[in-house]
């Protein structure tokens, strides 16, 4: 059977993809040799969000319970099950996805797909049977994974990447963490809770480097404060596997010689998953080069989501998604490229950006004012015992437009979506100033920074 397009991935970008393409009426086959949703909802996103969840609960009950008027005896987990809850979700979202495929009427294909000259995407079984499919046009949405350490290679057990921190059997009683990024904070959160002793090692100044400075920084004490130790602005000089436990030699500002640990979770970063068959041409960290349209170097075959290259995240693999399959079947369609884009990691306290940081800015030669205020001013933050961060809002000094935002609290990751529609829409502080922020909210706290911004702040 011929196809318009067949999508090589079944993840945020290659799932989306293959709805839309039906959507505008074209015949379309997914081929995916994990499971549909890919490695956000299969092994990334979805399933650190529900142990997140078991761990934050866990944390409020075992520490936090006096404040609010509770108590426990023999408080206890049971760590088999907190790994399989977040198992179900997977399992339940997964099999949205092939439901999602059914009502489409997408040919879901299992198997590893491989390009095997213009419209033929080769696909190979499990059982090791071949399939030959034919398409007008071919979608690379291969994603990425788990970047090794190349002295310290993953086996699974004691050196391990994101994938198998999901799953580890037996919760070790010490962890290191290589890497602060979100998925190293996230599972640093994760495994302390639970009471694992963790420590981070990272070779930027900062913890969570891509963000504002004054983020990570708070990030820091507040992970101190819990217990995590943090060793930003530290580079590794040695690893060594000893079967029972992984040593790795650290040279810092707080540490020079050697740790060790039960197991090392390598957290520095993704690389490519490419299909089989002809290559298209790639940049020099192995990712999927493309053009304005998200065209590769081969004739008919395009390119979306983390296979191409940062920004590496769900969303903005989405959101090209629907922009390649609209640029190529509805006309007059303008593509856009990703441009602003919300950054969230989920620990706690969780941190959401949009925009530009201080740090980029002042790089930039970009004048611009602040406004920032912390949550101890906000009533609703106090009300739910989360009193801790802030919000961070940068505005150009000439025109008063949004340049960048940076939250550090609860519920950040939900509040960043109207500071993405302020960038996007070059929302002025006079704009935000007039839009009411309901009462008793976290939200308030975007308001507030913003009378900040001007030195009209009221409750701070």
């Amino acid at each position: 059977m011929a196809y318009d397009l067949i999508v090589i991935g079944g993840g945020p970008a290659g799932y989306v993809a293959a709805i839309r393409a039906s959507q505008l009426g074209k015949k379309v086959a997914c081929v995916e040799a994990d499971r549909a949703g890919g490695t956000c909802l299969n092994w990334g996103c979805i399933p650190t969000k529900a142990l997140l969840k078991n761990a934050e609960l866990f944390h409020t009950l075992a520490h936090r319970a006096n404040e609010f008027g509770f108590s426990f005896d023999n408080l206890r987990y049971d760590w088999s099950s907190v790994i399989g809850r977040s198992r179900k979700v997977s399992d339940r979202l997964a099999g949205g996805i092939e439901f999602l495929f059914k009502k489409n009427k997408i040919d879901y294909v299992r198997g590893f797909g491989s390009i095997e000259g213009t419209g033929n995407v080769g696909v190979t079984a499990a059982d090791g049977t071949r399939q030959l499919l034919e398409t007008k046009d071919i979608l690379i949405a291969t994603g990425a994974k788990s970047r090794q350490l190349p002295p310290l290679p993953f086996n699974g057990v004691t050196v391990i990447g994101s994938k198998e921190a999901m799953v580890l059997q037996n919760q070790p009683q010490s962890m290191i963490i290589i890497g602060a990024g979100a998925i190293g904070v996230e599972f640093a959160y994760i495994y302390n809770a639970f009471g694992t002793k963790v420590t981070i090692v990272e070779m930027a100044p900062k913890l969570v480097p891509v963000e504002d400075d004054e983020v990570g920084d708070a990030l820091e004490k507040s992970f101190t404060k819990q217990g995590i130790r943090c060793l930003s602005n530290h580079k590794i000089t040695g690893t060594a596997d000893m079967g029972s436990h992984v040593e790795v030699t650290v040279e810092g500002a707080k540490e020079n010689g050697t740790i060790s640990a039960d197991v090392v979770l390598v957290a520095i970063g993704v690389a490519p998953v490419l299909p089989g068959g002809i290559q298209p041409a790639l940049d020099e960290k192995g990712f999927v080069t493309v053009g304005a349209r998200y065209e590769t170097s081969l004739p008919g075959v395009y390119a979306i989501g983390d296979v191409t290259g940062p920004p590496l995240l769900a969303h903005t693999a989405s959101f090209e998604a629907i922009q390649c399959v609209e640029g190529l079947y509805v006309e007059g369609h303008k593509v856009r490229k990703v441009t602003n884009f919300p950054g969230c990691t989920y620990c706690h306290p969780q941190i959401a950006s949009v925009g530009k940081t201080e740090r980029a800015l002042k790089a930039e030669g970009i004048e611009y004012t602040v406004g920032k205020i912390p949550f101890v001013a906000i009533g609703k933050a106090i009300a739910s015992g989360e009193p801790d961060g802030f919000a961070k809002l940068l505005y150009g000094k000439k025109h008063g437009e949004l340049l960048g935002a940076h939250i550090i609290g609860e519920n950040a990751t939900e509040l960043i979506a109207e500071m993405g529609v302020a960038l996007d829409q070059e929302l002025t502080i006079d704009d935000i100033h007039a839009t009411i922020h309901a009462h008793p909210t976290m939200s308030e706290v975007i308001h507030e920074a913003t009378l900040a911004a001007e030195g009209h702040a009221i409750h701070f």
